[in-house]
């Protein structure tokens, strides 16, 4: 795996993964241009994209039917510069009939403490914590 990011102007960058075009930028609050996302909210979407394709693997090997899935994942910050997390939650928010919990818990389980790599390395830098709504 690797990554090259290229600047454009100002504080906007762009990145190819796999083909598709990423824009990053800063806020207009820290002299960007709004242009793009932020570097530290697409660790967040990383985090919530890995796991998301985990439990939705893992749902549809055990015959779950379900009709959606949300992930939103959210961090707190430090104070002190440089500003890392603090904390994270990541909040899963399932759609459907009858939707068996033990095996909605079983999956976020597996995903989170298993097969999510992205959360394996950021569960080295902070707490991670989750919850399931249906």
């Amino acid at each position: 795996m690797e990554s090259t990011v290229t600047w454009m102007s100002g504080m906007s960058f762009r990145t190819e993964q796999d083909g598709h075009d990423i824009i990053l930028d800063a806020s207009t609050e820290s002299g960007g241009a709004d242009k793009g996302a932020r570097p530290k909210t697409l660790l967040l979407t990383a985090l919530g994209g890995c796991t998301a394709m985990d439990v939705v693997s893992i749902l549809n090997k055990m015959r779950v039917e379900y009709t959606g899935l949300k992930i939103h994942v959210s961090a707190e910050l430090t104070e002190e510069h440089p500003k890392v997390f603090k904390s994270i939650h990541v909040k899963y928010v399932f759609s459907g009939n009858g939707l068996p919990m033990d095996k909605l818990e079983k999956a976020v389980a597996l995903s989170q403490e298993k097969y999510c790599g992205v959360s394996a390395m950021l569960i080295k830098a902070c707490p991670i914590t989750h919850e399931i709504l249906v």
